[in-house]
């Protein structure tokens, strides 16, 4: 089973959106399947094969999660962190103005899915490999 020391060390490794790819794969190597992580307070949920699951500690003080979501908006910001113009709290705070509540990540899949807080998916984007 991982851990929650093992998921820190190589999500220290990412300092921007272009170091994505490398830590899903790190993540995989690890066991991890699955996660979620909630742009509320940054707390992330690793699940695993076997019904492991474990949760990060939250991140960061609370933001507020705008009640309409600004798809156009989320895109823009999303590809600016992607080129690595961005750092992971700028990301966190960028999507919360856009109403992204949270994403996640099928590992199995390479895709991350972004969501508003109703649950609509306002985004899926394959993981490059």
């Amino acid at each position: 089973m991982f851990t929650i020391e093992q998921i820190k060390a190589a999500h220290s490794k990412v300092k921007s959106g272009a170091d994505f790819p490398a830590y899903i794969k790190e993540l995989k190597q690890l066991g991890v399947r699955f996660y979620e992580t909630f742009v509320f307070d940054g707390h992330t949920e690793f699940y695993g094969n076997e019904q492991e699951k474990i949760s990060s500690d939250s991140k960061y003080e609370n933001l507020e999660i705008a009640e309409n979501s600004n798809v156009n908006q989320f895109v823009i910001d999303l590809k600016l962190h992607q080129k690595g113009q961005t750092d992971y709290p700028t990301f966190c705070v960028d999507c919360a103005k856009a109403g992204v509540e949270k994403w996640a990540v099928n590992i199995e899949k390479l895709t991350c899915t972004y969501y508003d807080k109703v649950g609509k998916e306002l985004l899926i984007e394959k993981i490059p490999q």
